[in-house]
């Protein structure tokens, strides 16, 4: 074996892929929501009115759109300079008043404890061990003594990871590189760090991974269905029932495509 041999680079997610990524999304109408699955948990918690709210990782601050609604005020952060800019237009269309920040996510542009609530959603599994840590302890830093920190990110037991891993190693993954999480994996890893979670969720994805492939597959040839399918109501209505069933369920956090955990920082 030549020992001079360089190994093969690690795949990773670099921001050239996000600033692609969002570029390709002029038209923010065509991106999925995340049927307000932060807002939905986060209401459960505390009173938005009057709070601080960093998203870390915004992307298209689809997220962080509805909190501002309930009376928090937001700042939505992203290196990606393609990102602010649907955040913006966004902003513009909808007349709802945020603050968009270009910044680093490894050394936030804040001071210490500055903001009540801080979340991302989509952000750390694109990081590996080292880097995941400096980032959420700089989530942590400027969160306020008694502030929340939600971190959501992709539940390792679903399709989803398989079809996602095979698309990695054929170089064909959207984001060059991604990881995923069980809710107790996720669990240690935030009371290692000083926090204390106290709330876990799991959520379901609509429109369905299979629309979704489907969908993108026949964009590939020239044929475009809606961005969401026409509900047929009988079907619509059964999954909405087995959905809410299993929430309350520890099912709910082993059978989703994204789980996530609030935390509070003594």
């Amino acid at each position: 074996m030549d020992i001079n041999q360089t190994a093969p680079a690690q795949k990773e997610s670099t921001r050239s892929h996000w600033e692609n990524f969002w570029s390709d999304k002029k038209e923010f109408h065509e991106v999925y929501s995340n049927d307000n699955r932060v807002l939905r948990n986060l209401v459960k918690l505390t009173d938005l009115r009057r709070k601080r709210v960093l998203e870390v990782g915004a992307g298209t601050g689809r997220d962080s759109f509805g909190l501002v609604e309930r009376g928090a005020s937001v700042v939505m952060l992203d290196y990606a300079s393609s990102s602010l800019r649907i955040i913006r237009n966004i902003a513009e269309e909808e007349k709802i008043e945020v603050s968009p920040v270009g910044g680093n996510a490894f050394s936030l542009p804040f001071p210490d404890g500055t903001f009540d609530i801080v979340f991302h959603q989509g952000l750390l599994e694109h990081f590996r061990e080292k880097e995941a840590n400096n980032l959420l302890l700089e989530n942590i830093r400027v969160l306020k003594h008694g502030g929340l920190l939600l971190v959501d990110v992709p539940q390792r037991y679903h399709v989803y990871t398989l079809m996602k891993h095979i698309l990695i190693a054929l170089d064909k993954w959207f984001a060059g590189w991604e990881r995923e999480f069980s809710i107790p994996e996720l669990d240690r890893l935030l009371r290692s760090l000083g926090v204390n979670p106290f709330y876990r969720y799991g959520e379901w994805m609509y429109p369905s991974l299979f629309y979704r492939v489907v969908r993108e597959g026949l964009m590939k040839v020239g044929v475009k269905l809606p961005l969401n399918p026409a509900p047929f109501k009988s079907l619509t209505s059964l999954r909405r029932k087995i959905r809410e069933g299993l929430r309350p369920t520890p099912l709910a956090l082993y059978t989703s495509l994204s789980c996530g955990i609030v935390s509070r920082k003594p």
